[in-house]
């Protein structure tokens, strides 16, 4: 897709840019699949501007935002880890969904991971969450696991891990 570029995450304006991305798109894309509370809950706890902030000064975390001709319609984080690299977050608004961002954004990632000499990229997607799934799929990832983990207040994540080589 012509006109996409990643501007990597670095200045409060941009985190306080992924977290209104973050707010957009987690409420259309996950209210069939969470309940209203649960994505409150995971907003706060992962994708306020406090938790992007600390995961890209504390945890190693980069992230970046996805821009169409210049304006942001989507986000992506990394974090690279022992052998691998892990693409913690790849959301897109609606409307540039289809159109080419997702699969220009998994390269992005790939080039990145190769340029780390990381072999293998591999994330976490909803059990339930078909969309995503067939797009990674699509996208040349594959299923190597399930997990689910307790995030707190009585809330876990039921995921298939996914993985890709770089």
């Amino acid at each position: 897709m012509e006109g996409i570029t990643w501007m990597q995450v670095t200045e409060d304006a941009q985190i306080q840019e992924v977290a209104r991305l973050a707010g957009i798109i987690w409420r259309e894309h996950y209210h069939s699949i969470l309940e209203e509370a649960q994505i409150d809950y995971m907003l706060e706890k992962f994708q306020s501007p406090p938790a992007i902030a600390h995961g890209i000064q504390e945890e190693g975390y980069a992230y970046y935002l996805i821009c169409l001709d210049g304006k942001p319609v989507g986000y992506t984080a990394l974090v690279p880890e022992e052998n691998t690299l892990f693409l913690s977050k790849i959301y897109l608004l609606r409307e540039v969904r289809g159109r080419g961002a997702g699969k220009a954004t998994v390269e992005f990632v790939r080039d990145r991971a190769r340029s780390l000499g990381l072999p293998t990229v591999y994330l976490t997607v909803n059990r339930n969450n078909a969309d995503s799934i067939a797009f990674y799929r699509h996208a040349g990832f594959v299923k190597v696991r399930t997990q689910v983990a307790d995030i707190g207040s009585g809330y876990v994540m039921d995921d298939d891990i996914m993985e890709l080589t770089a």
